[in-house]
């Protein structure tokens, strides 16, 4: 008898004290953890939830266009793929489809998602005289229109002029470089002394005859090609003018 008590109290001394706080401590860090990992299941889920219902109510834009994960802009992204600036693109979408209908101007106008951002394309007919870069009235109030809307969103805002091929040649514009460079500035330029845009927001380029919508074969292609285009640039784009 002694011989087995001996042997017992060999066996249940083999494991130092401390192993069996040690152990619970380990056990209760385990279960500490899991609680936090489904926690945050449980918040991504909800996110997830109010994700499916912004896209749900403000995914459609006016005019039919759609955000969807073909033409999401690149950058930022937050959560399943969804850009800040989108949402702030979706409002002014919105806001300059109104605005177009209301002034009737859909044929001078026209708004286009591309990988760049967001292109606000005006025809020159309506900010310029044909060869000249003096801005109209009607441009001017346009101008003062799409200002408002770009203020309070921080992108880069590029501005790009456009001719036909019709050469011109004369002591202001020798040819049609200077015309659409001369336009893309006069544009910046109001912008800086008219609008509460910040100047290290804007900048211009001019592109002349060289990057047409369409064929210069007709006179109503002409007319579209002369076109000043407002390109609030994503952060991929930002500070670039490709």
């Amino acid at each position: 008898m002694s011989r087995r008590r001996k042997k017992k109290e060999q066996m249940g001394s083999s494991a130092p004290g401390w192993m069996t706080t040690y152990g619970d401590m380990v056990t209760l860090l385990l279960v500490f953890f899991v609680l936090l990992y489904s926690f945050s299941i449980m918040d991504i889920s909800k996110f997830q939830g109010f994700v499916t219902s912004f896209r749900q109510r403000a995914g459609i834009l006016d005019g039919g266009m759609t955000i969807n994960e073909n033409n999401l802009i690149d950058g930022g992204l937050i959560g399943d793929g969804i850009a800040p600036s989108i949402m702030n693109l979706n409002l002014i979408l919105r806001e300059m489809s109104i605005y177009i209908e209301t002034e009737g101007i859909a044929n001078e106008v026209e708004l286009v998602l591309t990988d760049r951002g967001l292109v606000v394309r005006l025809t020159g007919q309506i900010l310029f005289d044909i060869g000249k870069a003096d801005l109209l009235e009607d441009g001017k109030r346009l101008l003062d229109k799409i200002a408002e809307l770009l203020i309070d969103i921080p992108n880069v805002i590029m501005i790009e002029g456009h001719t036909d091929n019709w050469p011109i040649n004369n002591e202001r514009f020798p040819s049609n470089w200077e015309l659409s460079t001369a336009r893309a500035t006069n544009v910046v330029r109001y912008f800086i002394e008219n609008t509460a845009i910040p100047p290290e927001r804007l900048m211009a380029a001019g592109y002349s005859e060289y990057r047409p919508l369409y064929p210069n074969d007709t006179v109503e292609n002409r007319a579209k090609n002369r076109r000043v285009e407002i390109v609030v640039l994503n952060s991929t784009h930002n500070g670039r003018g490709d």
